[in-house]
């Protein structure tokens, strides 16, 4: 059975969780472990990295046990098959312990340096998401990504200008109120607002591929993208927002 989780307690002695979802990433993660690592030293936080291995078929398990027996803040999950990219990250973050959460791809294309940036602005809000905005990407790859984020936006009333960066960070009680369905990682700012956290945006690096290949068809992720906005835009509509107050309940600074 793959992992399951109802979600982990809050531990207080970790106060970042990064969640990287693998899939056939051999090549990339020996970089991108020695570049997290530098990341995290510069965070300067108490941190635990939990990698999701959704079904890999590669080298990828070997490496991360080999991370795991030397760095007692590495975690790893396994999927009993490959599951996909939302599994992967809800597997991650209902498993994550920290205060706050960070999500990052494993193909290197977003440094994980960047989590710095992103951490720095999150005392303004309650997610801040990644903007590629000099993307190096093919160019049918970027303008598919535009349109399904044009798309997304109009349907659902939002400003995103790159809801599928996989660069992420947000205060653990926003993941606690999102239900997690198939292809859902797509509007992760679109949900949190309907809950409503703040959500900020902020430029950051990106690079071209590296070693490995992408695990998802351009085309294929379009379609899949925009046939989604009907079950969000749905959801945008039906949201619950009704607020409430208690008579007689006591007021807080009158004194005793």
């Amino acid at each position: 059975m793959p992992f399951q989780h109802p979600g982990a307690p809050r531990d207080p002695a970790i106060e970042l969780s990064v969640v990287l979802p693998v899939h056939n990433e051999e090549g990339n993660l020996p970089a991108l472990w020695d570049e997290l690592v530098a990341a995290l030293a510069a965070v300067g936080k108490p941190a635990e990295v939990v990698f999701v291995n959704d079904g890999s078929t590669d080298g990828s398990s070997a490496y991360l046990d080999g991370l795991r027996a030397k760095d007692p803040r590495v975690r790893v999950l396994d999927h009993d098959t490959n599951h996909g990219l939302t599994a992967a990250l809800d597997t991650g973050f209902r498993a994550a312990r920290g205060a706050v959460i960070a999500m990052l791809d494993a193909d290197l294309q977003n440094p994980p340096a960047e989590l710095v940036k992103l951490l720095e602005r999150l005392p303004e809000a309650d997610m801040v998401i990644g903007w590629r905005k000099d993307r190096r990407d093919p160019f049918v790859k970027r303008i598919t990504s535009k349109i399904a984020n044009g798309y997304r936006n109009w349907r659902t009333n939002e400003q995103v200008h790159d809801t599928g960066c996989a660069l992420k960070v947000f205060r653990r009680e926003v993941i606690e109120r999102i239900k997690m369905w198939k292809g859902m990682h797509r509007f992760l700012p679109t949900l949190a607002r309907m809950e409503g956290f703040r959500v900020v945006e902020v430029p950051v690096a990106h690079r071209p591929r590296g070693a490995g290949k992408s695990h998802f068809g351009t085309w294929n992720r379009l379609w899949k993208g925009i046939a989604d906005v009907k079950a969000v835009r749905w959801m945008w509509k039906r949201r619950i927002t009704a607020r409430s107050t208690e008579r007689g309940a006591p007021r807080t600074g009158s004194g005793a």
